[in-house]
């Protein structure tokens, strides 16, 4: 099952080209759905009160959707360390690591992903990689340090990539975007 994700999340990422609504997402309709939402922000606060009833602030839809994205990371961190290793210690252990640096993981890929534009295509290939070794897991059996070449080699890839080919007009307009600016 997990492999299936992963292939679905590369070609998510291959294929991602039109921009993101925070209202239009899967998590926000079934939050709001959970509670009622208000556009507006007051200070600090998850909640509001008006009329007698809760509405949940932007800051609360937010807080949701970090937490999603800590538990999705967690979700990922499982199938990429099995296609390292299948010791349950290792796969326990650093799945634990992973999820108290989830939130700092999180910020390091969007800020590799700010300075290195091509670095997307290496993510999805690797989420590409683990998600079909895990798929033929019973008829093909690679070794854990070609994993991990392999790994290695498309990071090096997309950085070395990202620094010799400069963004299209295109690219260096979503990449501006990101940034806020």
């Amino acid at each position: 099952m997990f492999c299936i994700f992963l292939l679905y999340t590369a070609y998510t990422m291959l294929n991602d080209d039109h921009e993101f609504d925070p209202k239009t997402s899967w998590t926000y309709r079934k939050v709001s759905r959970m509670f009622r939402a208000v556009s507006t922000i007051d200070g600090h606060k998850f909640f509001i009160r008006k009329m007698g009833k809760n509405y949940a602030t932007p800051l609360f839809m937010a807080l949701v959707v970090i937490e999603l994205t800590d538990v999705m990371f967690a979700l990922d961190s499982i199938p990429a360390i099995l296609a390292i290793t299948q010791d349950e210690f290792i796969v326990f252990s650093s799945n634990i690591l992973a999820i108290l640096g989830l939130r700092s993981m999180f910020f390091l890929i969007v800020g590799a992903l700010e300075k290195f534009h091509l670095i997307n295509y290496s993510l999805a290939f690797i989420l590409g990689f683990v998600g079909l070794k895990m798929l033929l897991i019973e008829y093909i059996h690679l070794p854990s340090w070609i994993s991990l070449v392999v790994i290695a080699t498309a990071l090096a890839t997309g950085i070395i990539a990202s620094i010799y080919i400069k963004p299209s007009q295109d690219d260096q307009q979503h990449l501006d975007e990101m940034k806020g600016e």
